[in-house]
C-alpha cells in the first residue's frame, strides 16, 4: 500500500477525527476526491498527496506558519490559497497524528462562528 492510497488517507482522517473532542457537527467528507474532516459540512482539513495534511486556517496564521517554515503554501491551479496550508508528514502513524492534531483542532476552531 502506498502512502497516497485512498484507504490509507481515509484512515488517517478518521483517526484524526477520533482524537478531536466529540462534536456532532464534525464529520468525514471529501475535498478534491480526498478524505477530509468537516464541521457543519465545511471542510477544515484534508489528506493531500505525498502524505501532506492540508488545513484551512486564518490568513494571518497561515502566513505565520509558512514564514516560520512549519507549513507550505497551497496552490490550486495558478492560485495560491491564502487560508490553506500544507503540513508535510512528520513521522508515520501515531507520530504523524500527534504532530497534525493541533493544526486540525485549530482549523475546526476557526470554522466555528464566534
Amino acid at each position: 500500500m502506498t502512502t497516497d492510497d485512498q484507504e490509507t488517507r481515509a484512515a488517517l482522517m478518521a483517526a484524526l477525527l477520533k482524537r478531536l473532542p466529540a462534536d456532532p457537527k464534525l464529520g468525514l467528507g471529501t475535498m478534491f476526491r480526498s478524505p477530509a474532516i468537516s464541521w457543519r459540512g465545511n471542510i477544515v482539513a484534508f489528506a493531500g498527496r505525498r502524505r501532506r495534511l492540508i488545513v484551512k486556517l486564518t490568513q494571518g496564521r497561515a502566513a505565520e506558519l509558512i514564514d516560520a517554515g512549519h507549513a507550505e503554501p497551497v496552490t490550486m491551479g495558478r492560485r495560491t490559497m491564502r487560508e490553506w496550508v500544507a503540513f508535510p508528514a512528520q513521522g508515520v502513524g501515531e507520530e504523524a497524528l500527534d504532530a497534525w492534531l493541533p493544526f486540525v483542532a485549530e482549523g475546526v476552531a476557526n470554522a466555528r462562528p464566534s
